[in-house]
């Protein structure tokens, strides 16, 4: 007989895998996920348990993977967008506070997602080919509020060109074969070196020729109001829906989709930083809550972690109908991890952004960037180690051209705008 206990002792090896995963840089949950589906039918536990860890990982996930950001520049593929600003904190001596900052993002986006979740999901089953018509428009809008958001006409040339660029960088590499020996079964592709690339390796290169140390990180009040916290954790939260429910799009267009209700469009400072840093947190949160009830009530699956659980089969609930006492469990394991989430991220992260400022910056960086384009080769072969270069050229346009890294996330949704 399986001990009552188990599923909670399964959730709590979950918080210890995304725990690892979020803050080791470059590493994803997803690939835990899948690791943990393929070893389910081996595993001495019932396949609910096997699903509270998969579920539990890809939550505490979700609050620590923007740490590595924030210390070293280098972001997790759903929170690349905000990563920037949230290091500009962090050499500003606000490290501490851009950790509070993203906590409250993702926990006000995991207590939105959650109350929304069930009757959302049925409305968008009611209504889903009129949002799948309207997506295109949609991510044009937002391309173009964002180029026009730029201060100034030269920087609004550069964002298009960057956008440009990151858009036939897309089109020539998402669809490419994807096959190296770290990669699970059927979970190959090429958004690990396109990230990496992008949004990790450019900002280690100019570390390379930086000069000075992080400094001190001291206070930790925050300098966002609660209105504007609240509004940018909201706007995560909505980009986090879309990402639940519609095929072709990742955390990472969420997390653009946030940025422009969050207040971080405008030009950097003071109030766009903290927004950002709150509103990708709260999107890539969102997203997990909204991705496990696509599966549980819409029997879609729309993020790694979901095409984990649904490999776990009718163990866990999964099909086209409602299944309330499986929704009502699932959600139940989400707020458990996302409590333990915050615990971790304001004591371990912060532990984590104070060891690895003492932390020489250039062979750090060097370290980094090593592991990057390891991990790039390890998931996705040779090639992948060629994206992930060709990536790193590209990731060096936006500040050589006045413009923000945010219209590079042009490599997801321009192909979706072009299909």
């Amino acid at each position: 007989m399986v001990s009552p206990t188990t599923p909670l002792a399964y959730a709590l090896l979950g918080v210890a895998l995304g725990t690892v995963t979020g803050l080791v840089p470059g590493l994803h949950v997803n690939s835990v996920a899948f690791l943990l589906a393929g070893l389910a039918p081996g595993i001495d536990g019932p396949p609910a348990a096997v699903a509270a860890a998969v579920l539990s990982a890809g939550v505490v996930h979700t609050f620590l993977s923007i740490v590595p950001g924030l210390v070293l520049g280098v972001p997790d593929a759903a929170t690349a967008p905000g990563a920037l600003p949230g290091h500009r904190l962090v050499l500003a001596g606000r490290g501490r506070e851009a950790i509070r900052l993203s906590a409250l993002g993702s926990g006000v986006a995991l207590v939105v997602a959650v109350v929304a979740a069930v009757p959302l999901s049925l409305a968008v089953a009611a209504g889903r080919g009129w949002l799948l018509s309207g997506l295109p428009l949609l991510l044009a809008l937002v391309a173009a509020l964002l180029i026009l958001a730029e201060p100034t006409r030269r920087a609004r040339v550069g964002g298009l060109l960057c956008l440009a660029t990151a858009t036939a960088l897309g089109l020539l590499t998402l669809d490419l074969p994807a096959a190296g020996p770290l990669a699970p079964p059927d979970a190959a592709s090429m958004l690990a070196p396109l990230f990496g690339g992008l949004f990790g390796a450019p900002v280690l290169l100019d570390a390379l020729s930086a000069r000075g140390e992080i400094p001190p990180q001291e206070g930790t009040e925050l300098g966002l109001s609660p209105a504007a916290t609240l509004r940018a954790a909201c706007s995560g939260a909505g980009g986090g829906a879309l990402v639940g429910y519609l095929p072709g799009v990742s955390a990472g267009v969420a997390a653009v989709l946030a940025l422009g209700g969050a207040g971080g469009s405008g030009p950097a400072g003071r109030g766009s930083d903290r927004a950002y840093v709150v509103a990708t947190s709260g999107a890539d949160t969102a997203t997990a809550v909204f991705a496990v009830a696509s599966l549980l009530v819409l029997g879609a699956p729309r993020s790694g972690v979901t095409v984990a659980l649904e490999s776990l089969g009718s163990g866990v609930g999964v099909g086209t109908t409602l299944d309330p006492s499986s929704l009502a469990g699932a959600l139940a394991v989400l707020v458990l991890a996302a409590g333990a989430g915050i615990g971790l991220l304001v004591t371990v992260g912060e532990w984590y952004l104070g060891a690895v400022r003492r932390l020489p910056r250039r062979p750090l960086a060097l370290a980094v960037l090593g592991l990057l384009g390891a991990l790039a080769v390890g998931f996705a072969g040779v090639l992948g180690g060629a994206v992930f270069c060709l990536a790193a050229l590209v990731g060096l346009l936006p500040p050589r051209v006045g413009a923000r890294r945010v219209h590079l996330m042009g490599v997801l949704f321009g192909p979706i705008l072009l299909g």
